[in-house]
C-alpha cells in the first residue's frame, strides 16, 4: 500500500506520467468533461470530496507552476474564490515555488479543459470551482 496521502491509483498514475507544462483539472460535480479526456470520478455525494482538499492531496505529488481558473469565480463565489487563493499561496509556499493564477471565461475554461491529460471530478457543488493544474519541474 502506498505510504503517501495521494491513494487513488488513477490519479497517481496521471501525475506520475505528468511533464512540464501538462495540465490537469480538479472540477466540480457539474463540469462537463469531453469523452476524449480521461476522467478520473471522485465524487461520492454532494461536497465529498471537496475541491479544496482535492486539489491539496494533488498538491502533494504535483509541482504545480500556474493555474486556470474561470472569471466567473469572482463574482459568483467569491468566498470560495478567496479561500482558493489562499490556499494556492500555502501551496505555493509549501512548494518553494509561487503559483501563478490566470483567468478564462467559463466557455475558455471548458474547451481549455478539454486537452488536459485528465479531468477530476469531485462532489464539489460550489459554482466554478474548476481549476486547472499546469504542471511544473521540481528542480531549479
Amino acid at each position: 500500500m502506498r505510504k503517501a496521502a495521494l491513494l487513488n491509483s488513477d490519479l497517481a498514475r496521471v501525475i506520475a506520467l505528468s511533464g512540464h507544462t501538462d495540465e490537469i483539472t480538479i472540477g466540480d460535480a457539474g463540469l462537463p468533461i469531453a469523452a476524449r479526456c480521461e476522467r478520473i470520478d471522485l465524487a461520492l455525494t454532494h461536497g465529498v470530496p471537496s475541491f479544496i482538499d482535492t486539489l491539496t492531496i494533488v498538491a502533494t505529488e504535483l509541482q504545480i507552476e500556474a493555474v486556470v481558473l474561470a472569471t466567473e469565480i469572482k463574482t459568483n463565489s467569491g468566498e470560495f474564490h478567496q479561500l482558493l487563493l489562499n490556499t494556492l499561496a500555502t501551496l505555493g509556499d509549501a512548494q518553494g515555488q509561487a503559483i501563478a493564477v490566470s483567468y478564462v471565461s467559463h466557455e475558455q475554461f471548458k474547451l481549455q479543459s478539454q486537452n488536459s491529460r485528465a479531468v477530476v471530478r469531485t462532489g464539489e457543488c460550489t459554482p466554478y470551482a474548476n481549476i486547472i493544474l499546469q504542471a511544473g519541474v521540481a528542480f531549479k
